[in-house]
């Protein structure tokens, strides 16, 4: 009845269903654990924003290589910018994917040492870029500055080269051991993204939150391809069953065609 499924056609049917399902079954749990990964992420930054601001230095040092549980708190400091060692991040985007630069000024605490501050996005509008552009200053005299602890960029995190041979007073990487070489100064691990005080006429313009990552799709993705996994067995046993039946049929048919006509 069903020796049919010893034909070519049906071994190879029947050996490619059986490869999809523990395919599929992989998929889906890889999909879940990739939920799982961007579930925790999310759950770190928000714990990290919303913990309480704490002094930069309890969360730093010279040298000190910033953790994921680090990135993202919210840190103050007081000192003063020093205006006259600022640099521009080439190449960064604003929320409009516009290029242009991201304005890093080094901020000197009171004991001397020196904290990276990312104080936000300005347009490489300039005539030419191999110029430094004209960047906003920021406030003058001792202040209070409060923003997000951010980790040294590398090229291997980042996936930006850190190309040699650039104008004067300007970067590709945000990273204190190479500032700290410039500067010859003890600059703190790490640096942060500038969230006040607010700058005048909103320029730099500010960097946003980082955003939650979609884990919820990962999990439907997930789901989709175990279901997928269990609809291969039962749609092979739907076409073996209309195999079976159209073969039947067929066999009726030439019965009825070879028995003799009545007399």
């Amino acid at each position: 009845m069903y020796r049919f499924l010893l034909s070519r056609q049906w071994v190879i049917l029947t050996l490619v269903a059986l490869l999809l399902i523990p395919t599929m079954i992989r998929l889906g749990f890889w999909q879940m654990h990739r939920y799982e990964e961007r579930t925790a992420r999310n759950d770190l930054v928000a714990e990290a924003l919303g913990a309480k601001p704490v002094p930069v230095e309890s969360l730093t040092a010279p040298g000190k290589r910033i953790t994921t549980h680090e990135r993202y708190r919210t840190v103050t400091a007081k000192g003063r910018f020093d205006t006259d060692h600022e640099v521009v991040v080439r190449r960064r985007t604003n929320a409009q994917d516009k290029i242009g630069y991201h304005v890093l000024t080094p901020f000197v605490l009171d004991d001397g040492k020196v904290l990276l501050v990312n104080r936000g996005w300005i347009p490489a509008d300039g005539p030419s870029q191999t110029e430094f552009p004209e960047v906003p200053a920021p406030p003058r005299g001792e202040i209070t500055v409060t923003g997000r602890m951010m980790p040294d960029e590398t090229t291997a995190a980042s996936g930006i080269k850190d190309l040699e041979g650039l104008p004067d007073r300007q970067i590709m990487l945000i990273n204190s051991e190479q500032e700290a070489a410039r500067l010859d100064a003890r600059v703190l691990g790490g640096y942060i993204v500038l969230t006040e005080p607010e700058p005048k006429g909103s320029t730099p313009e500010a960097i946003g939150k980082p955003g939650n990552e979609d884990a919820a799709l990962n999990f439907a993705y997930a789901i989709q391809w175990w279901l997928f996994s269990a609809a291969v067995p039962v749609g092979w046993w739907i076409l073996v069953r209309r195999e079976k039946r159209d073969r039947e049929s067929a066999g009726d048919v030439e019965t009825a065609e070879a028995e003799p006509a009545p007399v």
